[in-house]
C-alpha cells in the first residue's frame, strides 16, 4: 500500500514538499475507526513505547509515582529539573551515571545544550527511562548489569506487557536510539495501547496515565509538543516518538496513532490537532500547534496543510 499524502508543505503559495504517512483513530474497544493508510503492518513506534513500558515496569515492582513516574515515560529534554530528578533517582537506587546504559548525549533543550560542557548519559532523552529500568531490577531482585540486552528478565517482562497492551504479538525486535531493546507492531495497536492506558480507572496503566496528566513537563519539557499537547487538553496523555512518530490519547478510550513515512515529525502536531477535532475536543488553546508556520526570512511565509478528517 501507498501511504496517502497527509501533509503539504506551502511556501509562498507554492507546495515545496508533501508528507506521506498513516493515521488511525481507535475507539474505547480499541478498534479502527478512521484509517488513513497502512494501519496493520508494524512499525517502530520509537519513544511512544515508553508509557507501555512504564506500565510493564510497574506490573514488575517499580515503586515509582508522580513526578518519578512521569520521568519514567519521558523523552525529556535535559533540562535542570529532569536531570537532577534522574540523578537522585539512581542515588535512591544505590547506583550512579555510569549505570546507565543510553549513551552519552547534550541536552534536547538548546539553552541547556549551551551551558553543558559536555555530553552525558544522564543528559540523553531517555535516561530517565533507564533510570526506571535500572531500579525495577533492583527491587525484582534481577542483575542490573546487561538490563537492556533482549533476553534480560526485565525486557522479557516489558515485552510480555507491551504485547498484552496492544493485543498483538511484538513483530520485531529492534535497537531503540538509547540501546534498549525496541518493539515492532501496528499503528492501530499503539493507538489501541494507548486507548487501554488513558482509559484506566485502577492499576498501573491508571498510574501512569496520571501521572502524565499531571507533569506534562516532566513528559518533555519547555516549548515541547507533548508539553503542549497534554497542557492544552485536559486528560490526555500524549507520547511522541522518533522517526515521525505520535499516540495520544483521551480519557474515554479514543486514541490516535501516526507515523509518517519519511520520519519527518513536523507534519505530526497539525495532524494530532486535526485528529482531536475530529473528536470533537476543544482545540482552542493548540494554535501553535496546528498551523506551525513556514519562515521566509525571519517571517512566516507559509504553512503546513493538513487534511480535515472526516
Amino acid at each position: 500500500m501507498t501511504n496517502p499524502v497527509l501533509a503539504e508543505v506551502v511556501r509562498s503559495g507554492f507546495v515545496e514538499s508533501v508528507h506521506r504517512g498513516a493515521l488511525v483513530i481507535t475507539g474505547p474497544e480499541g478498534a479502527a475507526r478512521l484509517a488513513l493508510g497502512d494501519v496493520v503492518s508494524p512499525v517502530y513506534p520509537r519513544s511512544s513505547n515508553k508509557p507501555l513500558q512504564a506500565v510493564g515496569m510497574l506490573r514488575a515492582g517499580l515503586d515509582f509515582t508522580g513526578e518519578d513516574l512521569a520521568l519514567a515515560c519521558a523523552s525529556h529534554s535535559g533540562e535542570p529539573g529532569h536531570v537532577k530528578r534522574v540523578l537522585e533517582l539512581l542515588s535512591a537506587a544505590g547506583l550512579d551515571e555510569r549505570d546507565l546504559a543510553c549513551p552519552p548525549d547534550f541536552p534536547l533543550h538548546v539553552p541547556s545544550m549551551r551551558d553543558a560542557a559536555e555530553p552525558r548519559r544522564v543528559m540523553m532523552n531517555c535516561s530517565g527511562k533507564h533510570t526506571a529500568m535500572l531500579t525495577t531490577c533492583v527491587r525484582a531482585g534481577w542483575p542490573v548489569a546487561g538490563y537492556s540486552a533482549p533476553d534480560h528478565p526485565l525486557q522479557q517482562a516489558l515485552a510480555a506487557a507491551v504485547s498484552s497492551l496492544t493485543g498483538e504479538p511484538i513483530a520485531h525486535t529492534g535497537v531503540d536510539g538509547c540501546g534498549a531493546p525496541l518493539f515492532a507492531f501496528s499503528l492501530t495497536g499503539l493507538a489501541r495501547a494507548f486507548g487501554r492506558i488513558a482509559s484506566a480507572v485502577d492499576g498501573p496503566s491508571a498510574e501512569v496515565a496520571s501521572a502524565m496528566r499531571a507533569h506534562p513537563w516532566l513528559v518533555a519539557g519547555t516549548g515541547r509538543e507533548d508539553t503542549a499537547l497534554m497542557s492544552g487538553v485536559e486528560g490526555l496523555i500524549a507520547k511522541a516518538g522518533a522517526e515521525g512518530v505520535q499516540a495520544f490519547a483521551l480519557p474515554d478510550g479514543f486514541a490516535v496513532a501516526i507515523k509518517m513515512d519519511d520520519g519527518a515529525k513536523r507534519a505530526c502536531a497539525p495532524l494530532a490537532v486535526s485528529a482531536l477535532r475530529y473528536l470533537g475536543v476543544d482545540v482552542s488553546g493548540l494554535e501553535e500547534l496546528a498551523q506551525p508556520p513556514v519562515s521566509g526570512g525571519g517571517q512566516p511565509v507559509g504553512e503546513i496543510r493538513v487534511p480535515e478528517l472526516r
